[in-house]
């Protein structure tokens, strides 16, 4: 039989869960977030999931091999999986050019034709709507297109929790992400400090950008390979589903932090 004193402790033990050092950065992080920058493809929703961002890559390079411009690639960047590397490949040999106006145009469009069959990210949507309930602004900072973000979000009706704080690729191209340019620019136009806002996002260039403008980092990574990318880089904080950080946000409502 065992004493009063030491049910009680073994109560405690069972009750009282253990909060590690990762979920007590997670809580921080989040609490003193005043202002969310989201980064789009990854975070938010898969955007190539039914429309491959490689066959895009393969249609540009085809494209510019009509054009007579075999050779402005190299191999590596012809066979890239990636259509951003091909478009940082051709504005960087020819920056401001017609040429790499048009190709933003293209995969623009091809962005555009992924957003029916992009694939919702879990819980993204339902943390972004009480995020905002809450008292956090939100802010798009992307590499895509601004009017590919529009769309999605439209269709999946919340473009009202983020508007008019969107800022995605234009066509100074070398002002993509890991360039702080687009994280700079929403911090100034919602007269946020850096220390008071959060980054999240699934790529080294967003972990970078988030360093160069002095913003608090929280990846996400929804496999394996992702988060051995963004610990390569140095992100500490990294979550592989949505839930755990809504779970903080709902939270906040009650504490008055947001």
């Amino acid at each position: 039989m065992t004493s009063d004193t030491t049910q009680t402790e073994l109560a405690s033990a069972v009750t009282e869960p253990v909060i590690d050092s990762a979920t007590e950065d997670l809580r921080e992080r989040i609490a003193r977030a005043r202002v969310v920058l989201w980064d789009f493809d990854g975070p938010i929703c898969r955007l190539f999931a039914g429309h491959s961002a490689e066959q895009v890559a393969i249609e540009l390079v085809v494209w510019l091999e009509r054009q007579g411009l075999h050779g402005l690639l190299t191999v590596a960047e012809r066979e890239s999986p990636d259509p951003h590397v091909v478009l940082r490949a051709v504005n960087l040999r020819h920056p401001g050019s017609d040429l790499v106006e048009e190709l933003e145009e293209r995969l623009t469009q091809e962005e555009l034709r992924a957003v029916p069959r992009a694939m919702p990210t879990a819980y993204a949507d339902v943390l972004i709507q009480t995020w905002q309930a809450v008292g956090a602004r939100l802010a798009i900072t992307t590499n895509n297109s601004a009017r590919t973000v529009r769309s999605y979000l439209q269709e999946r009706k919340v473009t009202r929790c983020f508007s008019p704080h969107i800022y995605g690729r234009t066509q100074n191209l070398h002002l993509l992400k890991p360039d702080p340019y687009c994280l700079n620019l929403a911090l100034e136009r919602m007269g946020a400090a850096p220390s008071t806002a959060l980054m999240i996002g699934d790529s080294p260039a967003d972990y970078r950008a988030a360093c160069r403008a002095g913003v608090p980092f929280l990846g996400y990574a929804r496999n394996e390979r992702k988060e051995k990318e963004l610990r390569a880089v140095g992100a500490q904080t990294i979550v592989d589903s949505f839930e755990p950080v809504l779970g903080v946000v709902r939270g906040l409502s009650g504490t008055g932090q947001a």
